[in-house]
């Protein structure tokens, strides 16, 4: 039981989860988010914010929309090419988006969010940034 069980993580190329795990700044650079485990997957949350902007109109403001503390990634479980798949929230629209996640780097990650399969979204490059909160 135990050989099937490595056998499958090392067989399918599953990533390590710590891998994607930590802190992200969006490509926007609107928001911080914490990628940790929750349950047997991923999950996203929004725990700083550093500007409410608009990502598909730059400069106008998102109001009243709250942010911190919102789940942004969830059910990000891992797939046999290395990836993590899961939903995306965007909270611009208010929609929930399929998306693939891939570490490129030990601080880049692609976030490729779409509609359908693949081939119908954009990627964004989020960049990992310090565990520690700033000092005040």
């Amino acid at each position: 039981m135990k050989y099937a069980v490595i056998c499958m993580l090392l067989c399918l190329g599953a990533a390590p989860a710590d891998a994607q795990t930590g802190r992200w700044l969006t490509e926007s650079g609107n928001l911080e988010i914490e990628i940790a485990p929750c349950g047997p997957a991923l999950c996203g949350t929004a725990v700083r914010v550093l500007a409410n902007n608009s990502m598909s109109a730059p400069g106008t403001s998102m109001g009243d929309r709250p942010a911190l503390g919102l789940k942004i990634l969830q059910d990000f479980t891992s797939s046999a090419d290395g990836t993590w798949v899961g939903h995306i929230y965007d909270r611009e629209n208010g929609k929930t988006y399929r998306c693939r996640v891939k570490e490129l780097s030990s601080d880049r990650l692609e976030v490729h969010p779409y509609v359908g399969i693949p081939l119908f979204g954009q990627s964004q490059i989020w960049h990992r940034v310090s565990d520690s909160p700033p000092a005040q």
